[in-house]
Formats: C-alpha cells, structure tokens, sequence
C-alpha cells in the first residue's frame, strides 16, 4: 500500500503524479501489486493522536509520586518490628 498526497479537493498534483510514477516504478521491479490509500490529513490526525497521548504523559509525575510513596511506605513496613 501506498499513500497517495492528493490535492483537498481530491485531484491528483505534482507530488502524487511522482508517487503514481515511482509505485509503478516499483511494481514493475518486484512484481507486487500497489494499492493507493488516500493520505489527505493523515499528518493531522497523527499530530492530534501524538497531542492526545502526550497529554496522557502529563499525569505520569503524579503516578511517579504514587510509586514513591508506595515505596517509602513499603520501606517503613519492611522495618518496623511490629509489622512482621
């Protein structure tokens, strides 16, 4: 499969007929069959899914400070004599 840069209204442009050309190129060279896949806004989705997870990492200092607290808790526990 290849993506194929269309124009927003959905016209073929300098960049696709390049892409045409090299599939074909490619094809001819391995024998396989191309499948053109319309890439229009595949760039933005992929900037809101990488915004999106990275947004997902701004929690993370608060789970680092959980484990941490975890961790010195579980560290008294594994000292005190009266929990053992």
């Amino acid at each position: 499969m290849v993506g194929l840069p269309r124009m927003m209204d959905g016209t073929i442009g300098r960049q696709a007929e390049k892409v045409g050309s090299f599939a074909q190129s490619l094809s001819e060279q391995t024998r396989v069959p191309i499948i053109f896949r319309d890439e229009r806004l595949t760039t933005v989705s992929a900037r809101r899914l990488m915004k999106d997870a990275s947004t997902k990492k701004t929690k993370k200092p608060a789970r680092d400070d959980a484990v941490a607290a975890a961790l010195i808790l579980q560290g008294y526990l594994d000292e005190s004599p009266d929990t053992a």
